[in-house]
């Protein structure tokens, strides 16, 4: 009995402390859709404005890189030129 308060009460601490998770809200361009498709199924999207001031166009093109083959995702050719472009034209320095 007591595991199931111990669990019930850590899942009711874990719903209240992502009830205060902001949303985030890029920029709306084209490519936008291929971002939050890919990027967010692995890491928040606030990774994005909060890098922005950090990054050029050849560091986003980087990025994108070692997220495709240094952390496995699987975006494809086509989405990652789209999603690189997006970042460099409304997140780059």
């Amino acid at each position: 009995m007591r595991t199931i308060a111990i669990a019930l009460a850590a899942t009711l601490l874990a719903g209240s402390a992502c009830a205060d998770e902001q949303v985030i809200k890029l920029k709306q361009a084209p490519g936008l859709d291929k971002v939050e498709n890919n990027c967010a199924a692995c890491h928040s999207l606030a990774y994005i404005p909060m890098n922005s001031v950090f990054l050029n166009a050849a560091a986003w093109d980087a990025e994108v890189t070692k997220m495709r083959k240094a952390f496995g995702a699987p975006i494809d050719d086509a989405d990652a030129k789209v999603i690189a472009d997006y970042l460099k034209k409304n997140y780059g320095t």
